[in-house]
């Protein structure tokens, strides 16, 4: 008698699931060809890959509750996805999962400039919000680095945040409401047009979990007037201490920029090399400082900042008179991850937070660690509100060298912790993480986490081996 093939099983189920994908889907949101899933097996983590089962493409919220009641009834595992730049493995799908990509919904539904929000689909580009309202005098506040490409849902998937967080928070001080389908296929509204919807704070609950709970439809933002100017000025230091010891100070002094960013010696001389923004190869470290608001503050706030810096000596100083300067300051920053990309096959953008005062030790310390590992690393950071991302070069053909910088990793956040800090600041826990949450959080913590993750999710199909160790 011939046995089953099961692998002959494997490829009818996955036939069957795909037949029925089709059925309650139209023909160009199905995606299940091995070359067309290529683009969809990684995101931006891409040291993982993983061709997924299938890729849906919904168009309208009613096709989302489709699919969700589809894959719940068959058991199917659903990975939620937006532009695919988590850099934490948080859109990496799984061979038998379903990836649904919400990048065709990408429609801004309504503007309203009297009570300031919008209200848009998770396809929305982070800067497409600002670009919508720019000529009105509005903007959208959290800018991640990726706002080009990263999609809004994301950024509420992942709370993240950007260089102006400072100043205006991360994505969850900047949200109102949402539209959420469950795994079930109910839809759920949460919030509102208005600031503190009544109950308990569902809103904040959904921000940052990370599509483990639900997939977005829907989400309504807070827009703000935009400032009548901003200004940038550039500071060179002797020593990543020193410019550490620089930041806290100005932290200290109840001045509130902007945006405070860090740079150390390997992170300026890639971004000089790439951008030519003129900044000073001689320092060590470099801090990007940005004010906003009329002349008359702009030059106050500035004028107080500088004196702060030159208590600490620094070797290099400028301060942008117009636009076009300031502009020139942010060119390299804004264009730092794609210079490091230039000097080093791959790296490990890794995300951790820690309280400013401890600034120049964690930074003496990531040194330590580096040099321990024999892996060159290049901080740039949000350094005001202590949001560190650590640039960990390494070659991805190696897997020795892979293992390094991940061991390097897990040693940098776990001296986040450590400190006082925790680990994730606005790319969230993904796959990168998940193994290291036991370091931040006791057993009873997480199986609170996990029984809230249940009553949404109870049979765990929703991006799942995310978050919780395994």
């Amino acid at each position: 008698m011939r046995q089953p093939d099961p692998k002959a099983e494997i490829l009818a189920h996955r036939a069957e699931l795909v037949a029925g994908l089709r059925h309650i889907l139209p023909e160009r949101a199905v995606i299940q060809d091995k070359i067309s899933l290529k683009p969809y097996e990684t995101d931006g983590l891409s040291a993982y890959r993983q061709t997924p089962l299938a890729v849906v493409l919904p168009e309208t919220e009613a096709q989302v509750v489709a699919v969700m009641k589809f894959c719940a009834a068959h058991g199917v595992r659903v990975i939620p996805r937006g532009a695919g730049t988590s850099l934490s493995g948080g859109a990496l799908p799984l061979a038998d999962a379903v990836v649904v990509g919400m990048m065709r919904m990408n429609s801004i539904l309504e503007i309203n400039y009297a009570d300031r929000y919008a209200v848009v689909q998770p396809g929305v580009t982070n800067i497409g919000i600002t670009n919508a309202v720019a000529d009105e005098g509005f903007f959208y506040a959290p800018d991640p680095s990726s706002q080009l490409a990263c999609m809004i849902g994301g950024n509420v998937g992942m709370n993240s945040g950007g260089a102006h967080c400072l100043k205006y928070g991360v994505t969850a001080n900047n949200l109102l409401g949402l539209r959420l389908v469950t795994i079930e296929g109910e839809v759920l509204e949460i919030g509102g047009r208005h600031c503190d919807a009544a109950g308990y704070d569902w809103l904040g609950l959904i921000t940052g979990a990370e599509g483990q709970l639900g997939i977005l439809t829907e989400v309504t933002v807070r827009i703000l007037r935009s400032p009548e100017g901003a200004r940038a000025m550039l500071v060179g230091f002797a020593t990543n201490e020193i410019a550490g010891q620089c930041v806290d100070a100005i932290i200290s002094s109840g001045i509130i920029p902007v945006a405070l960013e860090f740079m150390d010696r390997p992170a300026i001389h890639a971004c000089e090399a790439f951008a030519h923004a003129g900044y000073p190869l001689e320092a060590e470290a470099l801090l990007i400082i940005e004010v906003e608001g009329s002349e008359d503050e702009q030059t106050a706030m500035l004028g107080r900042i500088r004196e702060i810096c030159e208590k600490f000596n620094p070797v290099s100083m400028r301060v942008s008179e117009t636009a076009e300067e300031s502009a020139a300051i942010w060119k390299g920053r804004k264009g730092a991850f794609g210079a490091i990309g230039r000097i080093s096959p791959d790296y490990l953008c890794m995300d951790g937070t820690i309280p400013t005062s401890r600034l120049p030790e964690v930074l003496r310390r990531i040194a330590e660690i580096s040099a321990g590992y024999q892996l060159k690393v290049a901080n740039i950071f949000h350094a005001g509100d202590g949001n560190l991302h650590p640039l960990i070069m390494f070659d991805a053909n190696d897997p020795e060298s892979f293992a390094r910088a991940e061991a390097c990793g897990a040693d940098i956040l776990t001296l986040c912790v450590e400190v006082g800090g925790c680990l994730t600041g606005e790319h969230g826990v993904g796959i990168e993480k998940r193994d290291l949450m036991t370091k931040q959080f006791t057993k009873p913590e997480l199986d609170q986490m996990r029984r809230i993750k249940s009553a949404f999710d109870p049979d765990w199909l929703l991006n799942p081996a995310k978050v919780f160790p395994l």
